[in-house]
């Protein structure tokens, strides 16, 4: 999700269109030369690892390798407090669909995180983001979670970060929608599907039409999962927890209450 030099030079517009379609591995391979000498080149690569693994669930150990990789060649305070960053969102995302639990990693490098970084720092939102999706899906806090993603949301929208936005956006309205406002649920889900499309991130479409489908009447909800699910296999079957969630599916004429339902948090992504 990090946007602090996805790519470098003139790899960035080819590594944002590989990203975009989940092609990760090829993505990180053009920012492998720079990534041996470049500090920012590392942490790019990482951060593409990384959401890799947020989507598929696997490929764990190249996203260790950048990161590590990443950790050693940085140097001062801004790429130190990116770097752990990265680290506390490797082991969130390791605690939620990974083999282990990595709960007290996640929280201790997040405290560093924040720790190095002042309150108007271009890091801050990413890193409000992700201290909300540790007290939203590990520590269960939703108020805590709604607190980090407001701050998130308003940081975005100050540094221009519109990708991070979709996902303060999305999780935002999942909030809603659990607290029973359906209304701010559509919104949100609703601007965060509309910034995707907008961004080209085609790879996120899918979870958002999923997540709009979720509030939405009977009839449009199953032309929404429909086309959730063709994006899906499109893309070789990620998000992998979506692929799940979509497979799930009550068979036409079976009782439903409208929202598809799995091991996975909602609106993780």
């Amino acid at each position: 999700m990090s946007e602090h030099g996805t790519a470098l030079g003139g790899t960035a517009e080819a590594v944002w269109r590989l990203r975009s379609r989940g092609c990760w591995q090829e993505a990180a391979e053009l920012l492998r030369p720079s990534a041996a000498h470049s500090p920012t080149a590392a942490l790019s690569r990482a951060e593409l690892l990384i959401e890799q693994c947020l989507f598929t669930a696997e490929h764990w150990e190249p996203a260790e390798d950048a990161l590590r990789l990443a950790e050693a060649r940085v140097n001062g305070t801004a790429q130190r407090a990116a770097a752990s960053c990265a680290r506390g969102f490797l082991a969130y995302v390791a605690s939620v669909l990974g083999p282990r639990d990595r709960l007290d990693e996640a929280q201790a490098a997040l405290g560093r995180t924040s720790a190095m970084l002042p309150p108007a720092a271009p890091g801050r939102p990413l890193l409000d983001f992700r201290r909300g999706l540790v007290a939203e899906n590990l520590l269960h806090d939703p108020g805590a979670a709604w607190i980090a993603y407001r701050r998130a949301h308003d940081g975005a929208a100050e540094h221009g970060d519109q990708l991070l936005r979709s996902y303060t956006w999305q999780h935002l309205a999942s909030l809603a929608l659990t607290a029973g406002d359906r209304e701010r649920a559509q919104e949100g889900f609703r601007a965060s599907l509309r910034l995707r499309e907008e961004l080209g991130f085609t790879v996120g479409v899918a979870p958002a039409l999923a997540a709009l489908a979720d509030v939405s009447t009977p009839g449009e909800a199953a032309r929404l999962r429909a086309e959730a699910a063709r994006l899906v296999q499109a893309l070789g079957g990620v998000p992998v927890w979506l692929a799940r969630r979509l497979r799930a599916l009550p068979t036409p004429g079976a009782s439903s209450d409208g929202r598809i339902e799995d091991q996975i948090p909602d609106g993780i992504s």
